[in-house]
């Protein structure tokens, strides 16, 4: 057991010797340190925001009746292609007709008060001249007489509303488009008591659609007009539709303590792909510059540590807040630059570099690369053949 418990020992010891003569020989230089470098050189430099949005006809109409009745005749139906001027339907016509004929009645009764009053007018003026009557006969003639007037008048304009309304039996589309909705049937009774009831709605042009995006908050300060757009629709999931932001409102919209604001795209649509009411997933480019002198966003970060790379290297430092490393044999010098705008990947250099310029990207350490005798390293496995 002795013998058995001092061969432990031994290996124990062994192992620890070998253990720090490995980390004197890490310390001592026995690592190799490889640099990633990349070109100061013209690159794109995009930025996005996403969001999401509902597919709407530019313009659309609710085409409605102001007068109250039954749904005599309808003439189109869901889909049906509309033009300016075209009946759309009619409505029963026998109130309506019943409240002309008596408005007319009412303008003939006053009518013949008219006729009436204004001939004794006459007579009592005759008889006023010839003061065979009182001022104030006279006076009493010639208010009746102009009541008589204001009457007719009066019966005159209900005419004209009574006319006015039997019109508004018959609508018409107020403009070419596509019927997209119905509310009514033929036999339904519509009611204009509080508001104007619709009846069918038309959409002036499917080939010109529009998109309203909700967009954060936290994202709507990067959003001008202008901008361009795509965007997919799940009925299309390959397809990625084009357009651009047409206005930005500035209403704001809270759901759930969330705040949007609506931003108008537009959505050419000539093949009608574009149904009213799909959901658009969007994407807005808020920054899009090409051919920018710029690097990699990774090189700005390069920072050579003095615990890395020891005493292998020349480490010449800048007090910048921004800065490029150039790597000279082993000297690593830092040149103050500055910049301009990134998207995250890319950042443009303004002045401090000039284009073509080599600059350290990044670095990795690894153990160093075993020399055998007679100086030849050995090959790798990819290159035996």
């Amino acid at each position: 057991m002795k013998k058995r418990k001092k061969i432990i020992l031994a290996l124990v010891g062994l192992l620890i010797v070998a253990g720090v003569i490995a980390l004197m020989s890490r310390k001592g230089g026995n690592e190799q340190i490889t640099f990633q470098t990349t070109e100061v050189a013209p690159g794109d430099i995009a930025t996005n925001i996403t969001a999401t949005g509902t597919i709407e006809p530019v313009k659309t109409v609710d085409v409605g009746t102001q007068v109250s009745g039954i749904v005599k005749r309808l003439y189109v139906d869901y889909n049906s292609v509309v033009k300016r001027g075209q009946i759309i339907a009619e409505l029963d016509r026998t109130n309506l007709q019943s409240d002309l004929s008596t408005a007319q009645a009412r303008l003939r009764s006053e009518q013949i008060e008219l006729d009436y009053q204004k001939k004794n007018y006459a007579r009592f003026a005759e008889l006023k001249q010839k003061d065979l009557v009182s001022q104030s006969e006279y006076d009493v003639a010639l208010e009746n007489y102009r009541k008589a007037q204001e009457n007719v008048r009066m019966a005159q304009q209900e005419v004209a509303r009574a006319k006015t309304n039997l019109g508004y039996a018959t609508v018409y589309s107020p403009i070419d488009g596509v019927v997209i909705s119905k509310s009514v049937e033929e036999g339904q009774t519509v009611a204009s008591s509080f508001s104007t009831p619709s009846i069918v709605r038309i959409a002036k042009d499917l080939t010109d659609m529009q998109c309203i995006a909700k967009v954060d908050e936290a994202d709507i300060g990067e959003v001008r007009e202008g901008q361009r757009v795509t965007f997919t629709v799940d009925a299309y999931p390959d397809d990625v539709f084009s357009g651009s932001v047409k206005q930005v409102r500035q209403n704001p919209v809270t759901n759930n303590n969330v705040v949007t604001y609506e931003v108008v795209i537009s959505a050419p649509n000539a093949d009608l792909k574009l149904k009213p009411g799909l959901t658009a997933n969007i994407t807005i480019y808020t920054l899009e510059r090409s051919g920018v002198i710029s690097v990699p966003t990774t090189a700005l970060r390069f920072t050579p540590e003095p615990s890395v790379f020891g005493n292998k290297y020349v480490v010449k430092d800048t007090t910048a807040e921004h800065k490029l490393w150039t790597l000279d044999g082993n000297v690593l010098t830092a040149h103050k630059v500055e910049i301009g705008v990134t998207d995250g990947v890319r950042t443009e250099i303004i002045s401090g570099m000039d284009e073509g310029a080599t600059v350290v990207q990044s670095f990795e350490v690894g153990p160093a690369i075993p020399i055998k005798p007679g100086g030849k390293n050995p090959p790798k496995k990819e290159d035996k053949k």
